[in-house]
């Protein structure tokens, strides 16, 4: 069954469980599954059927950008991970920066 990495500030929701072994072949059903077993986990992650923006998903080792659509597999690996964002074009540098 796939593995779900719990992020260190949701283990408390999973009884302090790093993973959580859960069945399904796409992530929208892990999640469903895992959902049944914690309440209130699913949203933690999702805003209804998107990914939170501060989120990103990793399947496997790889970015994933299907999210709840993902497949996945008997052995795979579910990580959520702060996402990462760049500056904007043309943004001035803070006054520190030469």
């Amino acid at each position: 069954m796939p593995v779900v990495w719990i992020p260190s500030l949701l283990r408390p929701l999973v009884g302090g469980q790093e993973t959580v072994t859960v069945e399904g072949e796409t992530v929208g059903q892990v999640m469903a599954n895992l959902e049944q077993h914690y309440p209130g986990i699913r949203t933690r992650f999702f805003q209804g059927d998107r990914l939170r923006p501060n989120l990103s998903l990793l399947v496997d080792g790889e970015l994933s950008t299907r999210g709840l659509l993902q497949k996945v597999r008997e052995d795979s690996e579910i990580r959520f991970i702060p996402a990462i964002h760049g500056g904007s074009v043309g943004a001035k540098h803070p006054a520190w920066l030469p």
